[in-house]
């Protein structure tokens, strides 16, 4: 037999074993499956996974789940007629879904927001990699401009932003996913000083109020919001990047949807 599902999974192991709390698992098809092609996604849309199952491929490593939570989402919305189609064409195309979470966090340099300094070029400008957050000290450049930066590099057609446009930005810390809320992003400015802060998403009466508080006190501080998906996806891409290198003999694609939003 040639690579199963479960040889897969096996290379995308928490290192520390199972986690109490971990996301990580098998949640469609049978490990002993051959893999016939590997499908790296953020998340398995059914978009996605029509794609899938016109390319012949039959596993998807995917980062956040299929039921639209973070945990328990087959127990909460289970039922729904969206998720019984959902399962209804993995089921019937004979799909391996295989969530990989906590594993890609939690290696060193994170896999997910290190996918996203890559990205945008910031590799050489890394100060510190930290815990849920990079530094890196950027030629002296404005918001604006590294909000189009962002833009351009990551192919997406708007950011939020608070701020001056114009503000000279040099120290950036850089969050993947929803790493936003205040329990971590208003420590590591009071520690770390940055003049701005990126991040996917997080609660808007956190982060971003202290950042217009800090603002009205005279502090320069700006805030670049790109999305969950935006930020992350990156770090999914890359990971199918291992992947190939991992299994050379099978086919590995990186697969994404449009962004959810548009400016109205």
């Amino acid at each position: 037999m040639g690579v199963t599902v479960l040889d897969v999974m096996n290379q995308l192991a928490v290192p520390q074993g199972k986690l109490t709390e971990s996301v990580d698992e098998l949640l469609a098809g049978n490990p002993l499956t051959e893999v016939t092609g590997i499908v790296v996604s953020f998340m398995p849309t059914l978009s996605v996974i029509e794609r899938v199952i016109a390319r012949g491929s039959n596993l998807i490593v995917t980062h956040e789940g299929l039921y639209f939570s973070h945990q328990h989402g087959e127990r909460l919305y289970g039922d729904s007629e969206v998720c019984r189609e959902k399962m209804r064409r993995i089921e019937e195309a004979g799909l391996a879904v295989y969530r990989c979470h906590d594993y890609w966090h939690i290696v060193k340099p994170d896999g997910v927001t290190e996918g996203l300094v890559q990205s945008l070029g910031w590799g050489q400008y890394v100060l510190e990699r930290k815990r849920i957050a990079t530094l890196v000290e950027l030629p002296s450049t404005t918001l604006l401009e590294v909000a189009e930066h962002l833009k351009v590099r990551l192919g997406i057609s708007y950011v939020r932003a608070m701020g001056d446009p114009n503000q000279q930005v040099r120290r950036v810390a850089v969050l993947s996913g929803y790493r936003g809320g205040g329990p971590e992003v208003i420590p590591l400015i009071e520690r770390t000083s940055p003049d701005l802060v990126i991040y996917g998403e997080g609660p808007e009466w956190e982060t971003p109020e202290y950042v217009r508080d800090a603002r009205y006190l005279g502090h320069a501080r700006s805030l670049l919001v790109i999305g969950h998906a935006e930020s992350e996806s990156p770090g999914m891409a890359a990971l199918a990047d291992r992947l190939r290198n991992v299994f050379p003999m099978l086919r590995v694609d990186f697969e994404s949807d449009a962004p959810l939003f548009y400016v109205v």
